[in-house]
């Protein structure tokens, strides 16, 4: 009820009888997080999947003028609009809000960087975690507060990938650390392997040339 009341008291009147459709439109391209981590740093990368939706956004948080959504549900974007919004403290709040990082229990500290264009690239979030990340729990519930039909499309270290929505709004990932452990057991592995398989050959040859000396 509460993005009703940005668009003014005519337009809630008209939401409550039925005549004005939804203002937020999560049926089209999702958004998107990219999530990445260097050392006790886990980067998140979220982009609107719609510039229509970073309008919608844009006007329920107080940024963006009213007028951004007519009263039929259409909503007007301007290129305006990400550059008022890219900025602004209340996008930061927003975000730092509905996407969070925890390490072992523990939340970790967010802080959303500038951004040259929001609408293209979108913005950068690094949250700092107590120590050097393996497994982290990040949730994303960014526009699933305007309509829960939004989703979100993520993605990770090594074609990593998952699916945010209401209901599913955490997902753990591996990073970091751990991440480094696998390869390094890995590697370990085939050089193990290889060395097996040379030691094997060796003591072909000398056994060869035994059995011919016999």
């Amino acid at each position: 009820m509460g993005r009703f009341w940005a668009l003014g008291p005519v337009a809630l009147v008209l939401s409550v009888v039925g005549v004005l459709p939804a203002v937020a439109h999560p049926f089209g391209d999702p958004q998107t997080v990219a999530i990445t981590a260097d050392g006790a740093v886990v980067h998140v990368r979220w982009k609107v999947g719609g510039l229509d939706d970073l309008t919608v956004l844009g006007v329920a948080l107080g940024v963006l003028p009213q007028d951004r959504v007519m009263l039929d549900g259409a909503v007007i974007y301007q290129p305006a609009d990400a550059v008022a919004m890219g900025p602004s403290p209340k996008l930061a709040d927003y975000l730092l809000r509905q996407i969070t990082v925890a390490n072992h229990g523990r939340n970790c500290q967010g802080a959303v960087q500038p951004t040259a264009d929001l609408a293209k690239v979108g913005v950068s979030i690094d949250y700092t975690c107590p120590a050097a990340v393996g497994e982290v729990s990040v949730t994303v519930k960014t526009l699933t507060d305007l309509n829960p039909a939004y989703k979100t499309l993520a993605t990770g270290p090594n074609g990593a990938r998952a699916v945010y929505g209401d209901g599913s709004d955490r997902h753990d990932w591996t990073l970091g650390a751990v991440e480094e452990q696998h390869l390094g057991r890995s590697a370990a592995i085939q050089v193990g392997a290889i060395g097996g398989a040379v030691l094997l050959a060796v003591a072909g040859v000398f056994g060869v040339r035994r059995w011919r000396r016999s």
